[in-house]
């Protein structure tokens, strides 16, 4: 296993869907190696997502708070444990996010610098108003240059999220933030489905 979990290009993320209060969150290197865990707890007004080493829930790597109590735009903080650094934020797109989940990548001073939308508008109508048994599909761009691609896989049981960081992508993009994107799309977006 690599010695810096953040330095890879793509990850698993594991959502498991039938827990009863709460959600439980594992993301897996290249290897299958789990290397990060999170255990979302029910009925919070204000989320704060902590993001451990392991399942042991001993070694604290990052922290995703909400700035506010239930905000429809809201914005969440990332903050590295170890350092007590923010490294960014992730901030939803309330209005826009009705008809096709959209976010944004914001740095440490609060400037918006990436977008995440769903794949396509259709597609999008189509799981809200018809038939949720179609994966979702997010692209982070920075203008026309993609930085991650977010791709479900269906499983009625399981929640699976491949984030895939493109070549390139670590310069503009930290990888924390990006996987602290991936816990946001399964944990928020997916209380929807």
């Amino acid at each position: 296993m690599s010695t810096d979990v953040f330095a890879n290009q793509e990850y698993l993320l594991r959502r498991q869907v039938l827990t009863l209060i709460g959600a439980k969150f594992q993301v897996f290197d290249p290897q299958g190696q789990l290397i990060l865990f999170s255990q979302q707890k029910g009925w919070k007004l204000k989320e704060d997502i902590r993001v451990y080493a392991d399942e042991s829930m001993k070694t604290e790597r990052l922290l995703i708070q909400a700035r506010k109590i239930i905000d429809f735009s809201s914005a969440y903080d990332v903050v590295d444990s170890a350092s007590g650094q923010k490294v960014g934020a992730l901030r939803r797109k309330g209005l826009k996010s009705v008809l096709r989940d959209s976010w944004e990548f914001l740095d440490a001073s609060d400037r918006v610098f990436a977008v995440i939308e769903e794949d396509s508008l259709f597609k999008a109508l189509v799981r809200r108003f018809l038939l949720n048994f179609i994966p979702q599909s997010f692209h982070a761009k920075t203008g026309d240059q993609l930085l991650v691609s977010y791709k479900q896989n269906f499983n009625p049981f399981v929640f699976k999220l491949m984030v895939k960081l493109e070549p390139g992508a670590h310069q503009t993009l930290d990888p924390r933030l990006a996987l602290a994107g991936a816990i946001l799309l399964a944990a928020v977006e997916g209380r929807q489905g």
